[in-house]
């Protein structure tokens, strides 16, 4: 009896992928950063560009492990794999070449990758990759996440073995995340990739952050010319969403506007000035929210006194309008990274509390200035 002969693996070469990336996008897909965050606008492409990257690096790597992340089961099939670019459209042709196989959750192929395509709908759920080595982390709408979740996900990352091209070199194992502004991690994503860190910079990570190369590409509606031609009413419809704040985080991406908000129309634009000398005959104020095993918060007023124009720009602040010009905020920070511990606060007492607001105060008790009045919250 003769011996069955191993499965010869398919010719790439002649069962081609093709795809069209427009320059952000390309960006994202070849940049040597490690903890990338391609996010911002609604339409920018970013479902479609990680399922393109898990293709070309699942081809390109044999034995890759590409785990694609989405919190919701339903969304992930409806998003990534049916649709007329969903992975069953996109590899269709490969598939009818014996070029990979796509059963149920999972695609295949002859070298031994793989996708994986995963829900987290309970924070629970992490736990059922605790033994997961991924080579790949990509996750759709990071916003739906919660910190400790993704944290999770990101400590399976790792990748032991496997042999990569030289033009991949140093550049795996890598995560590739997507969001747009709002929803449950709005605000730790925001604080991760965007507040304080320059757009397309590349920052080594500490140990504690996860030791990788940390990058945030802007994502924006015009960067996909593709959506333009497919559907041109799209813009038009993301302008009717009713909402001003949601329309601003989804047309134009911006991470400053948050649904739901208690000041919803906030934005540092409008609301944030170059510093100026106030007029000393406005009055002034300090409120107090007080806490101490919770953060607290002071705030030194100036109630404008007559209408005035913003140095460096075209707007005017009313006359009675609030202009908070200090503040002290009293929250513990990681040691380490200098990140702020949600919902910490530094634990002084009352007295300690006091000579603090009084040091703070010197600048203006020096130049003869007098507060009107102190509010306190206890």
């Amino acid at each position: 009896m003769g011996q069955a002969q191993p499965k010869s693996l398919p010719d790439y070469d002649t069962v081609e992928f093709h795809v069209t990336l427009h320059p952000k996008q390309l960006t994202a897909f070849d940049t040597p950063a490690t903890e990338v965050l391609f996010g911002g606008a609604a339409g920018g492409r970013k479902s479609f560009l990680m399922r393109v990257a898990a293709v070309t690096w699942c081809i390109a790597i044999p034995g890759l492990q590409v785990y694609l992340f989405r919190r919701v089961r339903e969304d992930l099939l409806k998003n990534h794999m049916e649709g007329p670019k969903g992975f069953r459209a996109m590899l269709a042709h490969m598939v009818n070449a014996g070029c990979c196989d796509i059963i149920e959750n999972e695609i295949r192929f002859p070298n031994g990758s793989k996708i994986y395509l995963c829900h987290c709908k309970d924070p629970k759920d992490v736990y059922k990759y605790q033994g997961a080595e991924i080579h790949v982390l990509l996750i759709d709408e990071l916003t739906h996440f919660l910190e400790d979740m993704y944290r999770f996900l990101r400590n399976r990352v790792r990748m032991v073995g496997l042999s990569l091209p030289p033009v991949l070199a140093r550049r795996f194992p890598r995560i590739l995340c997507s969001a747009n502004p709002g929803n449950v991690g709005h605000l730790w994503v925001k604080e991760t990739w965007i507040s304080g860190h320059e757009p397309l910079t590349i920052e080594p990570q500490h140990d504690s952050e996860g030791g990788m190369l940390r990058q945030y590409i802007p994502a924006r509606l015009d960067d996909n010319p593709s959506l333009q031609e497919d559907d041109p009413g799209y813009e038009a419809r993301l302008s009717g969403l009713g909402s001003a704040a949601l329309v601003k985080a989804m047309r134009d991406g911006d991470w400053d506007i948050v649904e739901g908000a208690y000041f919803a129309e906030w934005s540092n634009k409008r609301h944030v000035v170059q510093p100026f000398e106030i007029p000393k005959d406005w009055t002034r104020f300090i409120a107090v929210d007080w806490g101490s095993y919770r953060p607290f918060s002071v705030g030194w007023y100036a109630v404008v006194g007559e209408d005035t124009l913003i140095p460096g720009t075209n707007y005017h602040m009313p006359r009675g309008s609030l202009l908070r010009y200090r503040e002290w905020y009293g929250v513990q920070t990681d040691p380490i990274t200098g990140k702020p511990k949600a919902n910490v606060g530094i634990k002084l007492d009352v007295k300690e509390f006091a000579r603090g607001i009084k040091a703070r105060s010197i600048p203006d008790t020096s130049d003869g200035i007098k507060y009107a009045y102190v509010v306190v919250d206890p």
